[in-house]
């Protein structure tokens, strides 16, 4: 069974193909998902990643995210999902406007499209 904070873990290593296996894993594990519990951390770096991660995918899929999402703030510093986002200009700025809401809101970069599939 795969956990928001594994999904954080990933996200926040930057191991996208780990991070997209989980995520499609986590998704068919969990249909519904306004009902997952707030995970039992306290590392505000993990817990603000696991809350943008599951606002994404309920945004995508038409579903509510679990209210315990709206009280986790930001990640204590910002983090660029993709590692080639650390040092190509371009992709910096893309990611710096046009990551999805739920993830930028909480000092989280990515590309607009970044895991889409969910």
């Amino acid at each position: 069974m795969v956990t928001l904070e594994a999904l954080a873990k990933a996200a926040l290593q930057r191991d996208s193909l780990h991070l997209r296996s989980l995520a499609l894993d986590f998704i068919r594990e969990h249909p519904e998902l306004a009902f997952i519990p707030r995970p039992a951390i306290d590392a505000q770096q993990i817990l603000g990643t696991a809350a943008a991660l599951l606002e994404l995918f309920a945004q995508r899929s038409g579903q509510l995210a679990p209210a315990w999402t709206r009280e986790i703030g930001a990640v204590p510093e910002p983090v660029f999902l993709l590692e080639a986002a650390t040092h190509m200009k371009r992709l910096r700025a893309l990611c710096e406007s046009e990551s999805p809401e739920p993830l930028r809101k909480r000092g989280l970069y990515a590309p607009p499209d970044f895991l889409t599939f969910a």
